[in-house]
């Protein structure tokens, strides 16, 4: 993973503050019960200029997830949308990384917050390269199924993003970098394929492209969206259904999907080399036409790219307000 630089502000509570500023006290709901949703959003230096991919689609889950969670929104998105544009030209970023975040703050211990008890939303923008490395963009990653799994139904959203849930994420991970691998593969409740620890999992098999159906305790992530349809426009069978373990070890392709680790191929499931052991056709087509979209180099037909306005735009429109 690449190390992350501090920006210099933060965009909180509605103004832009210096990044030692943005702080919570040591009562917060969200520290001590993970009361917080958050989004993972990229901001892309093409060639027709800065923009922000699936801007609306990203923060319209942050409030589907604050719903399921009963945090009441303390902005509202088209105010978001305004922080995500600011945070970013107030840093001078044309690239970066995007963390709106949306949580409980102090307010008394007890796990069912009062009616009044406060909620707060941040935007954080910084530098950040590909999560998995460059080298595993380019050449893959080596992976293992863990012994962690996935959230039973009934007993957490996985469709929410919520800071409490990657708990289990940071336990899939650890075991997994634990037994040098990049990256740890979740069974789900019925021992069937989850998700990585922060991606969604993919595979081919016999030039068929696979994906566990959101009912396998998956996040439906939005780059996994994205390859859905990035893949019937290329004429690849999809298939989202129930997958079992053995399968990662046919595939002929695997790779894993995510804001962070964008398409990032997998060489190799707990020791055994996929396909040659190297990125397969079909993974290299998803990657091309995906860099190709989000750096500008190919026609927007779903309108995924939300431009960057200069830095006298936004002032000009909060003048307006």
């Amino acid at each position: 993973m690449q190390p992350i630089a501090k920006p210099p502000l933060i965009w909180f509570d509605g103004r832009l503050i210096p990044w030692e500023h943005a702080t919570i006290h040591v009562t917060a709901h969200a520290l001590h019960y993970g009361s917080s949703v958050f989004e993972g959003i990229r901001c892309y230096d093409g060639e027709r200029g800065p923009a922000i991919f699936r801007l609306a689609d990203h923060l319209e889950r942050l409030a589907f997830s604050a719903r399921i969670y009963r945090l009441s929104m303390p902005c509202s998105l088209a105010e978001l949308t305004r922080a995500c544009e600011e945070v970013l030209i107030a840093n001078e970023f044309s690239e970066a990384y995007l963390r709106p975040i949306v949580f409980r703050g102090a307010g008394g211990f007890g796990l069912r917050p009062k009616a009044d008890h406060p909620v707060h939303a941040a935007v954080i923008a910084m530098p950040w390269g590909a999560y998995l490395g460059d080298e595993g963009l380019e050449h893959g990653i080596e992976v293992g199924v863990v012994s962690w799994q996935r959230f039973a139904p009934a007993s957490v959203p996985a469709a929410a993003k919520a800071g409490g849930h990657y708990l289990n994420s940071q336990l899939i991970v650890e075991e997994a970098t634990r037994h040098g691998y990049a990256e740890g593969i979740a069974l789900g409740r019925d021992g069937l394929l989850s998700e990585g620890s922060g991606e969604n999992l993919f595979l081919v098999y016999k030039g068929k492209l696979y994906t566990p159906p959101p009912a396998a305790a998956i996040l439906i992530g939005i780059t996994r969206d994205t390859v859905l349809t990035l893949a019937r426009e290329l004429d690849i069978p999809v298939c989202e259904q129930a997958l079992p373990r053995e399968l990662l070890y046919a595939a002929e392709e695997v790779f894993l999907t995510g804001t962070a680790a964008e398409i990032t191929p997998v060489r190799a499931v707990d020791g055994i080399p996929v396909g040659s052991g190297k990125p397969g056709p079909i993974t290299r087509a998803l990657q091309r036409r995906f860099f190709d979209l989000v750096r500008g180099r190919s026609e927007d037909r779903h309108g995924w790219l939300h431009p960057l306005p200069t830095a006298a735009a936004v002032r000009k429109e909060a003048i307006a307000r």
